[in-house]
């Protein structure tokens, strides 16, 4: 039987005589304790359940229509802090609103709370400025965060992180929901884009590095914001693919896959978490003590709060059936470990557990416990200092800066999966037909959470952006670009003229792929492309031209059937705002592709599997068939793998171990390449995975130029999640791989 050794956390205190030698953190943490028991021995029970209650802005406004701006409704703004001492206003309005708007929005808000309450407890306002801040109009929106995850640049998403910060404040709003730290392995999920993909040691780096971005080293410095990591935890897996819908998955697979990004967040100090606003393992996650008490609080120590999804308290008792009223299913949320509702359109939950608490069905310690966490997380962004938006930001405001930072960003996120005969870069000078049904707008490089939250108002979006066809007009000159549609997302339009149009040009730029779409709106049954732009392509390969195709899309949907008419494809995703820009660089030659898939891309509907697949998964007559897996990525040039080396052969379980390698560019141009190094546990006491990703770095080389690129590896990253649901590491033989070199060493 192998050895197995446990990996634990032991926690020292330093004493001296009797006494703790205090830091000026634990002081400072003091200080604050004090003014939290201060503010908490002066309020009532009303008013502590007001800090649980979280609205959205409907409630205490109106809109006449997208494109109109919103006006706050000064009785229901005074109903909602004075009556019901709402502690959170969340949401948008039913769209983005301007700079200007959101800062008297917010001044409105705080001014009823600070003003016109008994105690002048601040409201935290939060948004879901998942791209950028999407909900602000001419905001700097990025690449979505599948996008992000293709960049394998840490330093994007940190620097992303911390633009989105920078506009969220100057709009007046000290909260985020952001990141979504599920993963993404489940490829028919309507929200699969705003993972960071299927690897969990990608999803936890890029996620660290976004808190990072976000919150800097003080939340209450006026350009940063306090994050909400989402969805905790497994939504992203549903057993039939749509959204909101049960996952199965047992403890040890929860452990092992989806809560490493999670932990590592919340190490890095993310504050707040938002709720998987479905069940796993038959139990809604809303109502689930285990994971968001016992392993949220307790194993992770979250030290802010819990907020609900929207309206999942309620629906405990309406959609999911665990709660026979909707007193228990408040009552049953709360005890499980729940510190704030989003209600969001009514004041039920607000009704409803002061009834509990003063008929003494939920304890005022439990009350207490979720006020003090939510009045931390107040106190750690300024709110008790200056609640209201610093608006010296607005010079700074979707800068020049910001807007080069977001197209580099989308630049490093598109994907080059295929370069037959080096179709790519094209010339210049060719004359091209640009077709298909992502050709010519913006909303689908940006997808849901832009604007509105479906993302699908074309109106609404800044007129002086590119779309790909304009890029590619602006790229080359009108007069070499002629457009046909071809078809819509789902019927032909005009193919033929498309196709008598291909036969006069040089090349094809067929742009295909998804509307915009969030959430459950976004489900679908196949994950196959729809049949009107398969034979759009399958048509136009037959002039003869040759076809490059640009993928635009939140989901990896399946192309088999035209995989051979094109000579190049491009894997963009959602690149956001200045994804036009972007891809019009890559298709010209500008850039130079440097982009790796976060996921597998699937050759079929059926039979999914990722790239971390298990030996039982390839036995017999089963095999791995991606049509590109994870990592897979082409560049303009070509880059060559050598002398790997290992810092030793025998290691103990203490032992740090430290592989290199050498890369050169042996091409004609400069080029970025994002090393990976990829670790193979031979044997284990469960099944372990073919491989599994443990480091990555990006660098950038010019043509000729070497570099050696080192990591370090410790117990770990060789550890996993045994029998018994614990974190372990066992002895044995290992394998570490970079490109196709590989080097085998022994843990003893």
């Amino acid at each position: 039987m192998k050895r197995v050794y446990y990996i634990t956390i032991i926690m020292i205190s330093i004493m001296y005589l009797g006494f703790a030698v205090k830091t000026d953190e634990q002081i400072s943490d003091e200080k604050i304790d004090k003014r939290i028991d201060a503010i908490l021995s002066k309020m009532t029970i009303e008013e502590k359940v007001g800090q649980m209650t979280q609205i959205t802005l409907e409630v205490i406004s109106s809109r006449e229509g997208e494109a109109s701006s919103l006006v706050i409704d000064a009785d229901k703004l005074k109903e909602a802090i004075v009556d019901y001492k709402v502690g959170s206003i969340i949401n948008t309005g039913g769209a983005a609103n301007t700079l200007d708007d959101w800062q008297e929005i917010i001044t409105s808000i705080q001014d009823a709370a600070t003003k016109e309450t008994r105690l002048g407890i601040p409201v935290l306002y939060g948004i879901d400025a998942i791209h950028g801040a999407n909900y602000t109009l001419g905001a700097t929106l990025f690449p979505q965060a599948i996008n992000l995850a293709a960049s394998r640049n840490k330093e994007i998403v940190k620097e992303g992180g911390s633009i989105t910060a920078y506009e969220v404040r100057a709009s007046g709003i000290p909260w985020n929901f952001n990141p979504v730290l599920g993963m993404g392995r489940e490829p028919l999920w309507a929200r699969f884009w705003e993972t960071f993909g299927e690897d969990v040691h990608l999803t936890t780096e890029m996620g660290k590095a976004y808190v990072e971005g976000q919150q800097g080293k003080d939340i209450s410095d006026k350009t940063k914001v306090a994050t909400c990591i989402k969805h905790y935890m497994g939504y992203s897996v549903p057993k039939n693919g749509k959204d909101r819908t049960p996952a199965w998955i047992p403890e040890r697979f929860i452990r092992d896959i989806f809560l490493p990004p999670f932990a590592e967040a919340v190490k890095t100090g993310a504050f707040t978490a938002m709720v998987n606003s479905s069940e796993v393992n038959g139990i809604p996650a809303h109502s689930d003590y285990h994971i968001l008490t016992e392993i949220l609080k307790g194993e992770l120590n979250l030290k802010g709060f819990i907020v609900s999804d929207w309206e999942d308290i309620i629906r405990l008792h309406t959609r999911d059936r665990v709660a026979e009223s909707p007193e228990e299913a408040v009552k049953m949320a709360v005890m499980a470990g729940l510190d704030m509702s989003m209600v969001p359109y009514d004041y039920s939950f607000y009704e409803i557990l002061v009834k509990l608490v003063k008929d003494g069905e939920v304890p005022e310690s439990r009350i207490d416990d979720a006020v003090r966490r939510i009045l931390l997380v107040k106190y750690m962004l300024g709110l008790f200092e200056n609640p209201y938006p610093y608006t010296e930001l607005s010079d700074g405001f979707a800068s020049e800066e910001f807007t080069e930072a977001n197209l580099n960003a989308a630049r490093e996120s598109i994907t080059l999966v295929k370069n037959e005969n080096n179709i790519l870069p094209l010339s210049k000078t060719s004359k091209v037909l640009v077709a298909g049904p992502t050709a010519n707008l913006l909303s689908v490089m940006n997808g849901g959470w832009t604007i509105t939250w479906q993302g699908n108002n074309e109106e609404l979006y800044p007129k002086e952006k590119h779309t790909i066809l304009e890029a590619v007009q602006e790229k080359i000159g009108e007069n070499n670009v002629i457009f046909r549609e071809g078809s819509s997302f789902e019927e032909d339009i005009n193919s033929a003229e498309a196709v008598k149009m291909a036969e006069k040009v040089d090349a094809v730029v067929l742009c295909l792929g998804e509307p915009t779409y969030c959430e459950t709106p976004g489900n679908i049954s196949d994950l196959a492309l729809p049949d009107a732009q398969l034979m759009l392509a399958q048509e136009l390969a037959k002039a003869g031209k040759p076809i490059v195709l640009v993928m635009v899309e939140g989901r990896p949907r399946v192309i088999n059937k035209i995989v051979d008419h094109a000579e190049g494809i491009v894997v963009a995703m959602l690149p956001g705002m200045e994804g036009g820009r972007a891809v019009a660089d890559i298709l010209f030659g500008d850039v130079n592709p440097s982009a790796k898939l976060p996921f597998t891309y699937p050759r079929n509907v059926n039979g999914y599997m990722t790239y971390d697949y298990k030996p039982l998964e390839v036995f017999d007559v089963n095999e791995f068939n991606p049509q590109w897996s994870f990592g897979h990525g082409l560049s303009y040039t070509e880059f060559e793998y050598s002398d790997l080396k290992l810092s030793g052969k025998n290691f103990s379980v203490d032992d740090e171990i430290t592989v290199s390698v050498t890369v050169k560019n042996i091409g004609d141009r400069e080029g970025k390449e994002a090393v990976e190094l990829y670790i193979t546990d031979l044997y284990g006491s469960v099944t372990r995975p073919n491989k599994q990703l443990k480091a990555f770095e990006k660098i950038n080389l010019a043509p000729g130029e070497s570099q050696e690129v080192s990591f370090t590896l410790n117990s770990d990253d060789l550890s996993f999640i045994g029998r018994e649901n614990t974190r372990i590491v066992e002895p044995g033989e290992f394998i570490a791989a970079v490109a196709d070199l590989q080097a085998a060493f022994y843990l003893k």
